[in-house]
């Protein structure tokens, strides 16, 4: 059940979230005769990272990354070069922010809102994904699951949050386009934002929490989040 409370830290996740992963849709066309592999590359990506901290593993979300491009290469009988890899980690690391991202931010910042991230992807130097993408000066902090060695949703990747900020968990609103990170966030008490961003959409089944806030912009999604602290 969505929560009466208004949030005063909004969580964000990163990758397809903030920052368009269709720039990797070139690459797929080329080496895979077929765009859509991209989705399938993404599920298995983030089937193999829950994999891996359900079983007590831990690999970095990038190696994983070329892991499962290698693995979902082998399977489409597609051989990958070495020029192959360093494209895709170029891309991987110049992905562009959505539209809606910059204006979205915006708003919730004029609204007194605190904002920070939370990503899958290990912390890099800088010129960071969100430097290039000109959005890391919305953020106050960058959290990255490496801390905790866990992938979301695993939940001492939001525990970890609220304890750098020293904040209760139900202070927090999570923000993202993956479902399956809304419901982490909001089992272990934090509320959710879900971006419906196409490709993703609401599980409804038993027992699925239903996100506070949803919408298929970002705009409109901060929008619901800063009404809801005006009542």
């Amino acid at each position: 059940m969505p929560s009466n409370l208004s949030p005063s830290i909004i969580v964000f996740d990163v990758n397809e979230t903030l920052l368009d992963i269709d720039t990797l849709t070139p690459l797929f066309a080329r080496l895979f005769n077929n765009e859509n592999i991209l989705r399938e590359w993404f599920a298995q990506l983030v089937l193999y990272s829950q994999a891996m901290t359900l079983s007590g593993l831990y690999t970095s979300f990038g190696e994983l990354g070329v892991g499962t491009l290698q693995m979902t290469a082998d399977i489409h009988q597609v051989t990958l070069t070495d020029d192959d890899i360093q494209e895709f980690k170029t891309r991987m690391g110049n992905m562009p922010a959505h539209p809606d991202a910059a204006p979205a931010l915006t708003k919730l910042r004029a609204a007194g809102f605190r904002l920070v991230t939370l990503t899958n992807s290990a912390s890099s130097t800088s010129p960071t994904p969100l430097d290039k993408a000109g959005l890391s000066e919305f953020f106050e902090q960058s959290f990255s699951v490496e801390t905790v060695a866990k992938f979301k949703p695993a939940p001492e990747t939001y525990q970890m949050v609220a304890k750098e900020l020293s904040v209760e968990m139900s202070d927090m609103c999570l923000v993202a386009s993956h479902l399956w990170d809304t419901i982490g966030a909001q089992a272990v008490g934090c509320q959710g934002a879900f971006l419906t961003r196409p490709y993703n959409a609401m599980l409804p089944a038993p027992n699925v929490p239903t996100p506070d806030f949803i919408a298929s912009d970002l705009v409109t999604l901060v929008e619901q989040i800063i009404s809801k602290k005006k009542k």
